[in-house]
């Protein structure tokens, strides 16, 4: 059961149904991705506000070009996913590739803890801008 709930946000991602993605998350859930220098979008956020927050933050600086949750696995309240996903940064042009896993802990049928861990280094040559030259 845990594992098809969290499936189905991966479905409500792939197709850009944000609200029904945050529709599965507890009042009180917490949303932690790593700080990556020069990208808006981490830290921790909680509640519906705060994944919404997340979200824009996200698709205002990244153009997600792959995403791909390749394993589930399961125990007790916990599903941890492993994945890939490519992604281009908006301000720099950049791309970068990386394997993810996803850990997200279930209470009564919702999500109420995620928490995200990839290559931040190679996101943060992606974010990171051109020196420039000052005359």
């Amino acid at each position: 059961e845990n594992i098809a709930i969290v499936q189905k946000g991966y479905e409500k991602f792939g197709s850009g149904d944000i609200p029904g993605l945050i529709s599965l998350f507890s009042d009180d859930a917490k949303w932690s991705v790593p700080s990556v220098e020069n990208a808006p979008h981490g830290g921790t956020f909680s509640g519906p506000s705060g994944l919404a927050e997340f979200f824009h933050l996200l698709d205002e600086s990244e153009e997600i070009t792959r995403f791909e949750p390749l394993e589930f696995i399961a125990q007790n309240d916990r599903v941890v996913v492993l994945g890939e996903f490519a992604s281009t940064v908006r301000s720099t042009g950049k791309s970068f590739e990386s394997e993810w896993v996803h850990v997200f802990h279930l209470r009564d049928g919702k999500i109420a803890g995620f928490s995200e861990h990839y290559d931040t280094a190679k996101a943060a040559d992606a974010f990171r801008k051109a020196a420039t030259a000052e005359a």
